[in-house]
C-alpha cells in the first residue's frame, strides 16, 4: 500500500520493523532441558495475544540448547502448523520466553511500539495468509521471504502508536467484560436447568416414542431427476448445534415429490444429531421454521411432538445432564465416531409433568436466554464496531 499512508505516515518493509528470530526444541530425550520455568511457545500453544505462559515450559539449560528466547514485548507469530489454514496467530510477550521452530519472533526496532506491530499483522491477516504454502505433510506453511516484503504504515510517533493501541484495549476490555456476562447467564442458566430436573421423580415417566413421532431424514445420494423431482434446501449435521440452528450455509437436495410429506420439517420440530464426540450426542435445537419449505437428512432425528410434552421442555431434558447421560450409555463408540440410533432415541425415558407445569418450568429459561440472546448482540455489534474502528486507526483513515 505505499503512497495510501496519511500525510507523516511512513511506509515500512515489516522485514524492516526489528530483528527476526527462528526458534527451536531442545532434545526431548534430555529431562534436564524441559520442566522449567521458561515458557516454550509452540504453534499449539500461542492462542493469545498477550503471551506470558504455556503448557511446556524448559529450563535455563534447555534455553541454550536448541531454542530460542526473546524478553518481553517481541511480537510472535505462528509460520508453520495447521492452523494457518484458517488463522493467523500472533502475539505480544509480556515475560521472557523460549520459542519453537513453527513461530518467528521479531525484536521490534525503537520507534515501532510491538503491540501496534501485532495489531497491524492482525488487520493484514488476510493478505498474510494468502501466502501461506501447504507442506508435504498437508499442513501450512508461511513463506517469511514473501512476508518480510510486505509493505505495512507505521504512524510517526510512538505516541500515536500507542494511542490507537488503547483504544483497541479498551474495546477488548469490553468484550471481555461481555463475555465474563455471557458466562455468568450461562451458569445461572445450567443451574436452573439443573433445579427444574431435580424434582422429576415425582413426575410421570414414558418412552419418548409414546410421546412423540421420532423420524430420520432423507438419504443423500439417490440425486432423481425429473418432472416428479423438486429440489430443496436441507439441514445436516453442520446445521444442528447446541440449542439452535444455523443457517448461514444450507445445501439443497432432490427428493420425488412423492416423499416430500415424509422429510419436511415443520416449526417445532426438534432436532437432534445422530452421531459425533460421545459427550455431544443427541445436540440438538427446536425448528423455528425459518426455511420453508426445508427438509432434514438422515443423520438428523425429526422429533415431532404430541400433546402430553412441548418441544421446548424436551429439547431442555434432552440437553439436560440426565438427558445427555442417557445418550452417552447407549451411544456406539467407534475410534473417531460415537452415535445412537433410532431405536434407542424412541426408547429414551422422558419425564413430563403437565403441560401447564412444563410451561411454568420453562418461563425462568425462555428469560435467561432472552437476557444471553440480547448480550451476544451487543458482543457481536462490538466486536464489528471494534474491528472497523482498529482498521480505520491502522490504516490511518481515522487518527488518535
Amino acid at each position: 500500500m505505499p503512497g495510501k499512508w496519511p500525510t507523516g505516515w511512513r511506509s515500512v518493509a515489516l522485514g524492516d520493523t526489528g530483528t527476526w528470530l527462528s526458534g527451536g526444541t531442545p532434545s526431548t530425550s534430555r529431562g534436564e532441558y524441559w520442566g522449567g520455568n521458561i515458557p516454550w511457545i509452540s504453534a499449539a500453544s500461542l492462542k493469545n495475544f498477550r503471551v506470558s505462559n504455556s503448557d511446556r515450559t524448559v529450563t535455563e539449560l534447555g534455553a541454550k540448547h536448541g531454542t530460542r528466547l526473546v524478553d518481553r514485548g517481541a511480537v510472535i507469530f505462528v509460520v508453520r502448523g495447521m492452523s494457518l489454514k484458517s488463522e493467523l496467530r500472533v502475539g505480544v510477550t509480556e515475560e521472557r520466553v523460549a520459542f519453537g521452530q513453527d513461530c518467528k519472533a521479531i525484536v521490534v526496532n525503537d520507534e515501532i511500539d510491538p503491540y501496534f506491530l501485532a495489531h497491524t499483522l492482525q488487520s493484514r491477516s488476510h493478505s498474510i495468509l494468502a501466502m501461506v504454502e501447504e507442506t508435504s505433510h498437508g499442513t501450512g506453511r508461511l513463506d517469511t521471504t514473501r512476508l518480510q516484503e510486505l509493505q505495512i504504515g507505521v504512524p510517526p510517533t510512538l505516541d500515536e502508536q500507542r494511542r490507537i493501541v488503547a483504544v483497541h484495549a479498551a474495546a477488548e476490555r469490553r468484550i471481555e467484560s461481555l463475555k465474563r456476562t455471557l458466562g455468568k447467564l450461562t451458569i445461572v442458566e445450567s443451574a436452573t436447568v439443573s433445579e427444574i430436573f431435580s424434582q422429576s421423580m415425582n413426575w410421570p415417566t414414558a418412552r419418548l416414542e409414546r410421546l412423540a413421532d421420532v423420524s430420520a431424514g432423507v438419504t443423500l445420494g439417490s440425486d432423481p431427476t425429473g418432472e416428479d423431482t423438486i429440489e430443496l434446501p436441507y439441514l445436516r449435521v453442520a446445521n444442528v448445534l447446541d440449542g439452535r440452528i444455523d443457517t448461514s450455509d444450507v445445501k439443497k437436495i432432490r427428493i420425488p415429490k412423492a416423499r416430500f410429506e415424509r422429510f419436511a420439517l415443520r416449526p417445532g420440530d426438534l432436532l437432534l444429531t445422530e452421531g459425533g464426540d460421545l459427550d455431544k450426542l443427541g445436540r440438538g435445537a427446536v425448528w423455528d421454521g425459518r426455511l420453508s419449505p426445508c427438509l432434514h437428512q438422515n443423520h438428523i432425528f425429526r422429533v415431532r411432538c404430541g400433546n402430553d410434552i412441548s418441544p421446548e421442555f424436551l429439547a431442555l431434558y434432552t440437553a439436560s445432564a440426565a438427558g445427555r447421560a442417557y445418550f452417552q450409555s447407549v451411544g456406539s463408540q467407534t475410534t473417531n465416531l460415537a452415535s445412537i440410533n433410532s431405536t434407542q432415541v424412541k426408547s429414551m425415558p422422558v419425564p413430563f409433568p403437565a403441560r401447564s407445569e412444563q410451561e411454568r418450568l420453562l418461563r425462568p429459561i425462555e428469560i435467561a436466554r432472552a437476557r444471553t440472546t440480547g448480550v451476544q448482540a451487543q458482543l457481536a455489534k462490538l466486536r464489528r464496531a471494534q474491528r472497523g474502528l482498529v482498521e480505520d486507526l491502522l490504516c490511518g483513515n481515522t487518527r488518535t
